[in-house]
């Protein structure tokens, strides 16, 4: 776990969230129902190119695109494709910048067009469950807290938990030490410390929690078929408090 040394790091980590949140709000205008789910990839790289920043999902481990889009019954890492999305459906995007060597990385979900009430309690309660832990998020906090609030409340509400993809700690990677998994046990973990930063990213799923890969080796779908919501922010323990660096009013 990268514990950063100087206010500039988080400074540059507030580059990259806003590029984020700029490439998330404005996906968001456009993703109307018969819009392809490529012409929204497109969107992520043009903000990108012309940000300074540079992108951290292309490329990564070979993936292919610039953002993750995953409707309905697909949870993570989805590959953009030309998928024409309907009325009804629901998508979660999840994008990440890198500016001078630091990241941030976010995903909303939301509903295109009208959907169903069962979606629409989804998206709000796996939203409710991201916002809840941030509030906990603090020097000193242990892991296994938040991990235990998320949890509870997708159980509360009868939701399967994603437990094989979870939060994680971020900073000059995307992906950095320690883990943070989406349930736990209060007062456990990893204690968090001033000078870090970590994403949390509740998964929870209309259905069972049992997923499984697609044939492309990183399409991430609920094993049932029901739909799935993710919401992820980039959250960091700075000199001046707790600073969510992916905020949006999505």
């Amino acid at each position: 776990m990268i514990t950063f040394k100087s206010p500039d790091d988080f400074k540059k980590m507030s580059k990259a969230g806003k590029v984020v949140k700029n490439i998330h709000e404005e996906i968001h205008s456009i993703a109307k129902v018969g819009t392809n789910l490529l012409e929204l990839d497109l969107i992520a790289k043009k903000i990108i190119d012309s940000s300074g920043c540079k992108s951290n999902f292309f490329g990564y481990r070979g993936y292919p695109s610039y953002i993750c889009a995953s409707p309905n019954n697909v949870i993570v890492h989805g590959i953009p494709t030309k998928y024409s999305l309907k009325d009804g459906d629901i998508l979660s995007i999840d994008v990440g910048a890198v500016f001078e060597g630091v990241h941030a990385d976010a995903a909303v979900t939301y509903g295109i067009g009208e959907i169903s009430s069962d979606a629409e309690k989804l998206l709000e309660v796996t939203k409710s469950a991201l916002m809840e832990s941030i509030k906990l998020v603090k020097s000193g906090q242990r892991l296994g807290t938040i991990g235990s609030l998320i949890e509870s409340i997708g159980e509360k509400n009868s939701y399967g938990v994603v437990k094989e993809y979870i939060g994680h700690g971020i900073g000059f990677e995307m992906h950095e030490d320690p883990q943070v998994p989406n349930y736990g046990k209060k007062g456990t973990g990893f204690k968090l410390k001033k000078g870090m930063a970590i994403c949390i990213e509740p998964m929870f799923n209309l259905g069972t929690s049992q997923t499984f890969v697609d044939t492309d080796g990183w399409t991430v779908k609920t094993k049932d078929g029901s739909i799935s919501a993710h919401f992820e922010h980039t959250i960091g323990i700075t000199s001046e408090g707790v600073e969510v660096f992916t905020s949006n009013d999505l």
